[in-house]
């Protein structure tokens, strides 16, 4: 292979991995706040055709699985600066709450039936390093005292989980503001938790 042909090769793989990049920054911003955007508003937002989309994502679900993984990966690196593993279990788990809420307040798609992975071994994959951080924060707060020691730690997950999309649900149908919904979701989790508000 000659010096120039090379050279080509890796200037198209350096476009082709430019252009995967502007599709799913363009996704994250579109379908992260408008999930029922269409794949030609992506393109639009990407500066690319719709082809081009598909030649990255062959399916509008793949895209969407893209976009909640980038999410998850932003999650994760919040909760992380959180630091939800110091200070006492209850005020980690306000931090958690606040990281979390925050993102699907920005991320209206993580309540959206289209994020919901038609594979339950896909989606359990998807959100475990989320769940993992929770589940650890309410076992360390279980051995401190600080919460309800009788409640499985997975049960304590799934009602956060299910508490979430509720507030999420409320606030969707214009119920409540995101700001009572915060407020409603936090208390709510103390009292689930057995935990003393601050």
């Amino acid at each position: 292979m000659s010096e120039i042909t090379g050279a080509r090769r890796r200037r198209r793989r350096s476009d082709a991995e430019r252009s995967a990049a502007a599709v799913l920054d363009a996704a994250v911003q579109v379908l992260g706040r408008q999930p029922d955007a269409k794949v030609e508003q992506v393109a639009a937002a990407a500066g690319v055709t719709r082809q081009t989309v598909y030649a990255h994502y062959p399916s509008r679900p793949q895209l969407v699985a893209a976009v909640i993984d980038h999410i998850t990966a932003e999650a994760v690196a919040a909760l992380d600066a959180a630091d939800v593993d110091s200070g006492t279990a209850g005020d980690a788990l306000l931090r958690w709450l606040d990281v979390t809420w925050r993102l699907f307040d920005r991320y209206p798609l993580l309540l959206h039936p289209s994020a919901a992975a038609a594979d339950p071994a896909d989606s359990d994959r998807r959100h475990a390093p989320v769940i993992e951080r929770l589940e650890s924060l309410i076992r360390r707060g279980q051995a401190a005292g600080e919460f309800d020691g009788t409640l499985s730690p997975a049960w304590l997950v799934s009602a956060a989980i299910a508490l979430g999309h509720a507030a999420g649900g409320e606030v969707a149908a214009g119920r409540m503001t995101t700001a009572q919904a915060a407020t409603a979701l936090r208390h709510s989790i103390l009292r689930v938790y057995g935990a003393h508000e601050p």
